[in-house]
């Protein structure tokens, strides 16, 4: 990175900075945690926690989007399992 990157990025906002990889490597291991995770995944995803970075809220909020997918793609699953295993084959 050149000298007036670093200089620019410096003098954004706490705020607006980027933050690294491993920062969302890390949030992803926190999230990730079954009750707790979740937990603090809303509160980062409404912004109380995580330093009120934008990057890191937004990274909240997409995970908590993900999630909620994964979470009807299950639901879906397991419902239509359900209605097979009541009804059986139609052979």
């Amino acid at each position: 990175m050149k000298d007036y990157e670093k200089r620019e990025i410096e003098a954004l906002p706490e705020r607006y900075r980027t933050v690294g990889a491993w920062t969302y490597f890390g949030w992803t291991i926190a999230f990730s945690i079954p009750v707790i995770g979740f937990i603090l995944l809303i509160i980062t995803a409404c912004g109380a926690l995580g330093g009120s970075n934008v990057n890191v809220r937004s990274f909240a909020r997409s995970y908590f989007c993900v999630s909620i997918i994964v979470f009807v793609v299950l639901l879906i699953l397991i419902f239509t399992g359900a209605i097979y295993a009541i009804v059986g084959p139609q052979s």
